[in-house]
């Protein structure tokens, strides 16, 4: 019987008993919340509705939707709050509106965002392949020693193990967002592609961090330090600091 490891600190949250708390605690600090989801949200049913309001003027869409982007960056400045989330909001605006503006077509908005599922999709599944999951990042960066060792994460098996069942979470969101967008996209179905990519956005990450949730809820894998993939590594350079001491 394995007796679990003392509590893990983290200078950004409380002490962790397993793997689960310290996970939950990681993606809580990672997510932008609902105001993050606002400020990825407003820009594109303001290209919609500008779009509608308009007769379909693609360059006025595009230039209302920027607008609004900058606008709620402007915010986040002057009330001195993180710019993290919004600036994501501002580029995702940028490039879909070139790419609106390059094609002349409104539903080329929304092209990015379903290359960027795509390649989501395929990262996800790769890295759940090769044992380093996607989630396990997420949870790395959170990590007040990551600067450091940025892949400590993974000499933790319990960490990676539940890690690669959370990324199986993310692939099932990026397989539903492609199954209802890229059908929208083929058939110009502009407004349907407006509501559906607010839809999957952060309700479908709601949705999909409820489930990662219960998972965590329900799970109590304890922390288990050095005995993980890489932790090879980790020993080796132990044995060789023993080395040099005994040398």
């Amino acid at each position: 019987m394995t007796t679990p490891a003392p509590s893990a600190p983290d200078a950004h949250g409380p002490r962790a008993e397993t793997v689960e708390a310290l996970i939950r605690h990681r993606l809580s600090v990672a997510l932008g919340g609902w105001r993050g989801s606002v400020e990825t949200a407003l820009p594109t049913v303001v290209f919609v509705l500008a779009w509608s309001v308009t007769d379909h003027d693609v360059r006025t869409a595009a230039i209302a939707a920027i607008g609004v982007a900058l606008v709620l960056a402007a915010v986040r400045v002057v009330q001195r709050s993180s710019l993290q989330h919004v600036l994501g909001a501002v580029f995702a605006t940028a490039i879909a509106a070139f790419f609106a503006l390059r094609s002349g077509q409104a539903e080329d908005a929304f092209l990015p965002g379903i290359l960027t599922s795509a390649a989501f999709l395929v990262a996800s599944l790769v890295s759940i392949a090769t044992r380093w999951p996607f989630v396990g990042f997420i949870v790395g960066a959170g990590d007040p020693r990551a600067q450091e060792d940025p892949f400590g994460w993974r000499r933790d098996r319990g960490l990676v193990r539940v890690c690669t069942r959370l990324t199986w979470v993310l692939v099932a969101i990026y397989v539903v967002r492609l199954a209802i967008m890229v059908p929208l996209y083929l058939g110009s179905h502009v407004t349907l592609l407006g509501a559906a990519k607010i839809a999957l956005g952060w309700p479908l990450w709601v949705a999909g961090l409820a489930v990662m949730g219960w998972m965590l809820v329900s799970g109590h894998t304890p922390l288990e330090p050095g005995e993980g993939p890489g932790a090879e590594d980790e020993q080796d350079e132990s044995d060789a600091k023993v080395t040099d001491r005994e040398a």
